[in-house]
């Protein structure tokens, strides 16, 4: 729930701080001292749009705070965009400059306006007086009517999202014919390029440079070979000979001192050595040839893998890779009727798998409707009302009316007179009929919610706000609508605005907003009233700013009834 909510320099605000409490907070205050900008100044921390007007004048910035109590759904939506949890609570501060740029936020960590609109539906619902019939669309009434069943469209989503991919991936290859046509060529040429060099070995260059050196260098590398093996061991004084006779000496001492036997083995290791050395000299320079033609096939070899590697990768490896790549797209763009074909028959299957998945939502939907029509009704009629409610799912299961929420249009019908057929709520005239059906729409809602939540031991968002809600209405139908907001208010706390006595008297916590000038400038605050000032308070709203006897015995009474 909402433990505390903060305002300093925002709009007729100087410094006003509000401790709530749970089950029902209501806020009161004459008309105009500001009460709905505390709503506002909410909905700002839910990631509303801000403006610069908002910041009170003379001031550099406007800064908004509030505290919730945490939820496991919060605390992971925190960590997805990489805020640390505090213990049990949530911080969220806004500031909005002067100059139009802002600031957000969360456990003391920067974050952003998204990250608040994230958390919105796992904090609070608010239900502002701005939430007029037009905002009232066929979305909302959809979506109250998934809310009130518990309803989820994942299913329903996911099914349409590999539908709609399909669809596209078709399209595509449909439309696309002159740029199919130009990457056939394109591809063919770079493929009949690769696959004429024959390449198998994506070591071939580095092979072919060293073959490259030794033909270049053939007579050099001839005399050096024959040189080394005369002096290693072809001539008079070759390094073999002198090893020898070194040995023989060795040897003879050997036999008289045996610390020389280790010195005759390692003499007769260089002089194996050297024999080796000059039979792979032998053989190199056997094998060597000076020949022209192979020095010039190589070089052509050569040059036509390096332009191959300009072209198509810094490596023989990379350039066969490319190939392969580009003879998989060619042969994918030339088989398209093929996989046209293939993809039709994944579309079909998808199709059948959403029509699935939306005909079992849109059973699940109607039977909601049928419920929450009769919840509401009978909750517009405690509220000094005699109406007909009804929720009207309608589906079209043509494709072109396909989306991710599934067929269905949603649409709330009432008939507010006997013998009236039900019609839209959008025809609906009065003010304070409006005001009562939507408070009973939503409490049905609510408590459906929270009931579905209660099964499923989840939680559900502990802040419900109405701002204004009982415009219009007077009497009888207040005091149901405060009895209709306390209900409420014992599954989730309830802070609500408001101009009547009959539904102020039933808060638990109960807030004054109050205007003054200090200084020479207005400014608003708030503060929480106890028993004797509510008291004068809801005789205020009873019979004015003359306060009277009866008036304020009337207070007390109303007081002692909605306990």
């Amino acid at each position: 729930m909402l433990l505390e909510l903060r305002a300093e320099n925002y709009a007729v605000i100087d410094h006003a701080v509000a401790v709530f409490g749970p089950g029902l907070n209501l806020l009161t205050g004459e008309t105009g001292a500001g009460k709905s900008i505390l709503i506002d100044a909410l909905v700002l921390l839910l990631g509303g749009k801000a403006s610069s007007d908002l910041v009170r004048f003379g001031a550099e910035k406007a800064v908004l705070g509030c505290v919730f109590e945490s939820t496991i759904g919060a605390d992971a939506i925190l960590e997805r965009n990489g805020i640390d949890p505090e213990s049990g609570e949530i911080l969220l501060r806004r500031e909005i400059g002067a100059n139009g740029k802002g600031r957000v936020f969360i456990n003391n960590q920067p974050a952003t306006v998204g990250v608040l609109r994230q958390l919105a539906p796992e904090l609070a619902l608010v239900h502002a007086q701005s939430e007029t019939l037009i905002a009232f669309d066929a979305e909302q009434q959809r979506l109250l009517l998934d809310r009130f069943g518990d309803l989820s469209s994942e299913e329903v989503a996911n099914a349409f999202d590999v539908w709609r991919g399909l669809r596209t991936q078709i399209e595509e290859l449909r439309n696309a014919e002159q740029d199919r046509m130009r990457l056939v060529d394109l591809w063919s040429f770079q493929s009949r390029e690769i696959e004429a060099t024959g390449l198998t070995d994506a070591e071939e260059d580095t092979q072919l440079e060293a073959e490259k050196r030794v033909l270049a260098n053939a007579e050099r590398l001839l005399t050096g070979a024959n040189a080394a093996q005369e002096l290693l061991y072809e001539g008079e004084t070759s390094a073999e000979s002198l090893l020898g006779a070194a040995l023989r000496h060795v040897e003879d001492l050997a036999r008289f001192d045996e610390q020389f036997r280790e010195t005759a083995q390692q003499l007769a290791s260089a002089k194996a050595g050297v024999e080796d050395a000059t039979s792979a000299l032998r053989k190199f320079a056997g094998e060597i040839s000076a020949s022209p033609e192979r020095l010039g096939e190589i070089e052509d070899r050569l040059a036509a893998l390096d332009r191959l590697k300009r072209k198509y990768g810094a490596t023989l490896g990379e350039v066969m890779s490319f190939g392969a790549e580009v003879a998989g797209r060619l042969a994918e763009l030339e088989n398209r009727d093929a996989r046209l074909r293939e993809l039709e028959a994944q579309l079909a299957t998808a199709a059948k798998a959403y029509e699935a998945a939306a005909h079992r939502l849109s059973e699940e939907r109607v039977a909601a409707a049928r419920k929450l029509g009769k919840v509401a009704e009978r909750q517009i009629n405690e509220l000094a009302m005699q109406a007909r409610f009804a929720v009207d799912v309608v589906s079209d299961k043509a494709a072109t009316a396909w989306a991710a929420h599934g067929w269905d249009s949603v649409e709330c019908r009432i008939a507010t007179n006997p013998g009236e057929p039900v019609k839209p709520l959008t025809e609906i005239a009065s003010g304070g009929e409006m005001s009562r059906v939507m408070l009973a729409l939503k409490v049905s809602v609510e408590e459906g919610a929270a009931a579905a939540a209660k099964r499923k031991r989840t939680a559900l968002p502990r802040t419900l706000v109405f701002d204004e809600i009982d415009i219009g209405i007077g009497g009888r139908a207040a005091e149901a609508v405060g009895q209709k907001l306390k209900t409420l208010s014992r599954a989730q706390q309830v802070l609500c605005i408001t101009h009547l006595p009959q539904i102020a008297a039933f808060a638990d916590q109960h807030f004054l907003i109050e205007k003054s000038e200090r200084r020479g400038r207005t400014q608003t605050g708030v503060r929480q009233m106890e028993r004797p000032e509510r008291v004068e308070e809801i005789a205020r709203m009873l019979s004015g700013a003359n306060l009277t006897e009866t008036s304020l015995r009337h207070a007390e009474q109303m007081l002692a009834s909605s306990v």
